[in-house]
């Protein structure tokens, strides 16, 4: 199984940018027809995790994709989960 991969560590306070990545990785994933994509916004405070699911849980991302997961054994770690 393909799988797509965003590590936010490196703009992990450009909120801007990060949106952007994110528009970016589900379009990707959507055009090449990826049924995963893991999203790493590290461990830290949380902070950067919260706004990365906001941003998932937004009405027109929602519909996009079938459903996020969490990684119950790291918590630095999301999984979007597509179906084709």
């Amino acid at each position: 199984m393909a799988k797509l991969k965003l590590d936010l560590h490196d703009i992990y306070n450009k909120g801007e940018m990060i949106d952007k990545e994110l528009n970016r990785i589900v379009e990707e994933a959507i055009d090449r027809k990826i049924n995963l994509v893991e999203i790493i916004p590290g461990k830290g405070s949380g902070q950067l995790k919260k706004k990365v699911l906001r941003f998932l849980n937004q009405g027109h991302i929602k519909k996009l994709y079938h459903r996020v997961e969490k990684d119950d054994k790291n918590f630095g770690r999301i999984f979007i989960h597509f179906r084709f």
